[in-house]
């Protein structure tokens, strides 16, 4: 497929720094390879410039205020990145020009910025990562009516006002076209297929490797609404209703909820045998995640997670490795076979599905097979990259669908000659 020339897009983006959050990185390293422009609007990591060119791609940031907790820090959080992404939008408009705008969510609020546009014709791209409203009420165990009505107000304004919107799962599509009546052939769903040149095994930690015979590893974000309460107290049904002791856990990454999960620990005397590391670097993050030998998801069962993909599910797979997660509509569409599902947001049992493979090597060896032919067979970002590429040949040529601009061949997986460089940090 080839583009049309002059294909300029601004990405959007303000959950996650660049290139640290994985989609935005991915989708926009695909499109300057098919020969778009691409311009990134993110916030800065202490260490990060405020402008740079990353393989081609113009990244813009700027300093982030974040949300201390609360309905007002939130507020305060996503005003101020609004405003400075309105701002640098303005510049990069001035010195490169756009054509479409790309906004990857949460939050919903940049459909403002996209509002401003639309009358000079700049096309919009709602990228819908997250359902705002069941994410905001799983956060804060219910919250504010007034507020989740808030979020669906913005999510609804998004949909409407995209000339296409990118979703990654069946889901996520059909709460768009259910919620706020976007026809089908508006929605392209993407999933959040990982790059096998970037996830893949490494040498093992030798200091990990001998803390315990089985080691648990955990990678993600950690706010509030993401389970690691759940997995702090199936450790501890593993250590004193089960009586086992010969294991260890490994969380990685950061997020809001992170002290209280270390309080938590303690609380619970766990705290000897889990470690939360905090960020790190990419070149650590592969070795810890090669040592460990299961994964764990602890994801609740909630509105939001049941109808959403997690994309450390895929990771996990890439690498081979065997899961535990609660049982998820949308995990048994992502691991199949590759996980063993506990009863939803049940700790015991949780631990229970913990010690069974545990205590089988070879049931260990087999679903992590299975994963990983899942993910090169299905899964992986080169088979993904094709639809985001269809989905941006519709919005150049919306009188055509997408199967009549589509090269049946699509674009070929990215090799390792041709891989994306590995980023400074990554979750």
């Amino acid at each position: 497929m080839k583009p049309l020339a002059g294909t300029r897009v601004l990405m959007i983006l303000e959950n996650s720094s660049y290139p640290g959050d994985g989609r935005p990185r991915r989708e926009s390293l695909t499109l300057q390879r098919a020969g778009y422009q691409v311009s990134v609007i993110a916030p800065a990591r202490p260490e990060q410039a405020y402008r740079e060119v990353m393989d081609g791609v113009q990244v813009y940031r700027y300093r982030p205020r974040f949300s201390s907790g609360g309905v007002w820090g939130y507020l305060w959080e996503y005003g101020w990145a609004l405003a400075l992404t309105f701002f640098l939008s303005l510049r990069i408009c001035w010195e490169r020009g756009f054509d479409v705008i790309h906004a990857h969510n949460p939050p919903d609020i940049f459909a403002l910025v996209a509002l401003f546009y639309k009358p000079f014709g700049k096309k919009f791209v709602f990228d819908h990562h997250d359902l705002a409203p069941e994410m905001y009420s799983a956060h804060f165990g219910g919250g504010s009516r007034l507020m989740f009505r808030a979020l669906v107000f913005f999510e609804k304004l998004s949909c409407k006002l995209a000339d296409h919107i990118i979703a990654t799962n069946e889901s996520y599509k059909r709460m768009a076209m259910e919620r706020s009546g976007v026809p089908a052939e508006r929605i392209t769903i993407v999933r959040n297929g990982p790059d096998l040149t970037r996830v893949k095994l490494a040498d093992p930690d030798p200091v990990l490797r001998a803390k315990a015979p089985t080691i648990f590893g955990y990678v993600g974000v950690m706010g509030h609404q993401d389970g690691l309460d759940y997995l702090v107290r199936a450790l501890r049904h593993l250590l004193y209703d089960l009586k086992r002791t010969d294991f260890y856990c490994l969380a990685i990454g950061e997020g809001i909820a992170l002290d209280g999960l270390k309080r938590l620990a303690k609380e619970l005397d766990v705290q000897d045998h889990i470690l939360f590391t905090g960020f790190v670097e990419e070149e650590d993050l592969m070795r810890y995640l090669s040592t460990a030998d299961i994964m764990v998801d602890p994801d609740p069962s909630n509105p939001f997670t049941d109808r959403s993909t997690m994309i450390k599910m895929m990771e996990y797979m890439a690498l081979g490795k065997p899961i535990v997660a609660f049982d998820l509509p949308e995990h048994r569409v992502t691991a199949e076979g590759a996980a063993l599902y506990a009863v939803a947001n049940d700790e015991g049992e949780f631990a229970s599905q913990l010690v069974r493979l545990m205590d089988d090597r070879q049931l260990r060896q087999e679903m992590g097979r299975r994963g990983r032919r899942r993910v090169e067979s299905h899964l992986q970002w080169c088979h993904q990259e094709k639809c985001l590429l269809a989905a941006y040949e519709q919005i150049r040529r919306p009188q055509r669908s997408p199967a009549a601009t589509t090269d049946p061949a699509g674009p070929k997986c990215v090799t390792e000659e041709h891989a994306e460089p590995a980023v400074s940090r990554v979750l």
